[in-house]
């Protein structure tokens, strides 16, 4: 009965719009009434979930994503692919998907990514003659590659939702091959999506011209060697590198660029505040929950039905996939990660697979889910910048799903992709 009131009450409240947070909290709270334990527990777990000094680098790279944003980085590194990619078939689109890439290892951040790199690119490809579908699907796809690259603030919260003894460093190492598979598979989808519908190619800069963008995009650009050379090496840990990161984009954008305003930097803090504010909330409210799911032994039960499935751990890992998968379509990646984490770790765990192997399946599968309706959090953000709905992006969104989904496939079952180059620096 207490398993029905906690995913009940949580469930209902979803349903009819309540914020996330608050669906966590009241269904928490309700099932500690039903069993008699003080009130206090809830508020309690909720002050540990967010007094973990690890999580310091949420709100730092947060904050570091969004002076990028002001300060002009994103146009330089969206000026910068231009150059290398804008003469393919398409190019607008292949332009989108390597400023993504460049600009996720850089912000961390999907949604940070589809509002920089979609606000300078949507508007440029309708102009150009490209479907406002296309160029929405894109970047909401291409934004995604940002959650597998370091700093990804996903795989820090996976890593604390472990149990904090998953290496941070390892994780960010893992996803890189995923990363840029993952780019790779989007920029051949893009490319046939524009062939058949005979999008147009645009002029190669030159030589010359590409060399003056990368020399203009190498400061912000540097930020990923910084930010991943420092915490793979062990020089500092991944929450000192988010503080460097924001003294570095300072000093970039007022010192180098010199693009940066004081009303930027106003709204650059306020939005970081807001949005550390709400994400900080999800994770401790997000931690009651789970720490009423191990203590009415919700692991145990679910290790205890996927044998009674199957003991094979491909068949385990694949049933684990569609349902982060359809879980994903109605619940925000960060609490998600927070629920399920401590009860599926343990399962695959259980099975023989490594912890950093299921964390990149875990942010990948997920992060799908950010693009995909109910709760489609990038999808929405790149469909308000294309002014279309999102019903229009998802009538033609389902090659860039299928690219996804197979690259999803080949990470899951070949855990060389994640795990060789964190190896390599063993």
């Amino acid at each position: 009965m207490e398993l029905w009131i906690l995913f009940g009450v949580f469930t209902l409240l979803m349903f009819v719009g309540t914020p996330i947070a608050f669906c966590l909290g009241a269904a928490s709270f309700a099932t500690v009434l039903y069993l008699g334990l003080p009130p206090l527990v809830v508020f309690q777990q909720l002050k540990s979930g967010m007094s973990v000094f690890s999580l310091m680098a949420i709100p730092f790279f947060i904050y570091a994503g969004d002076l990028m944003v002001r300060g002009g980085i994103a146009q330089r590194i969206v000026s910068f692919a231009g150059s290398l990619v804008g003469h393919v078939r398409g190019g607008l689109g292949q332009v989108n998907i390597i400023a993504g890439t460049l600009f996720g290892g850089i912000s961390g951040s999907a949604v940070a990514e589809a509002a920089a790199v979609g606000g300078l690119m949507i508007p440029q490809m309708k102009a150009r003659g490209y479907g406002a579908d296309y160029a929405v699907n894109v970047t909401s796809m291409a934004a995604l590659i940002a959650l597998l690259l370091p700093p990804s603030q996903n795989m820090i919260i996976y890593s604390i939702a472990g149990g904090g003894k998953i290496s941070i460093a390892d994780l960010f190492t893992a996803g890189i091959l995923p990363g840029l598979l993952f780019a790779a598979s989007l920029m051949v989808t893009a490319y046939l999506v524009a062939r058949k519908r005979g999008y147009p190619v645009e002029t190669f800069p030159g030589l010359a011209r590409v060399g003056q963008l990368a020399l203009i995009a190498i400061p912000g650009l540097l930020l990923v060697g910084i930010i991943f050379g420092g915490v793979r090496s062990g020089i500092f840990t991944a929450t000192e590198s988010s503080c460097i990161a924001i003294l570095y984009a300072l000093l970039v954008t007022v010192l180098v660029y010199r693009s940066m305003r004081w009303n930027d930097f106003v709204h650059a803090t306020l939005g970081a505040v807001r949005t550390t504010s709400m994400v900080l909330l999800i994770i401790g409210m997000a931690a009651s929950f789970s720490w009423l799911m191990a203590y009415l032994k919700v692991p145990v039960l679910l290790i205890a039905g996927m044998n009674a499935i199957s003991t094979d751990p491909l068949v385990v890992l694949l049933l684990l996939n569609v349902l982060m998968l359809l879980l994903g379509t109605f619940m925000d990646m960060g609490p998600m990660i927070i629920i399920c984490t401590p009860i599926f770790l343990p399962l695959v765990q259980h099975y023989g697979v490594d912890p950093v192997h299921f964390g990149v399946i875990t942010i990948l599968n997920l992060g799908i889910g950010l693009n995909t309706p109910p709760v489609g959090t990038v999808q929405f953000v790149a469909c308000a910048v294309g002014k279309i709905t999102v019903w229009e992006a998802m009538r033609s969104i389902w090659p860039f799903y299928g690219a996804g989904i197979v690259v999803l496939g080949l990470v899951t079952y070949i855990p060389a992709i994640s795990l060789w180059l964190p190896s390599v620096f063993k």
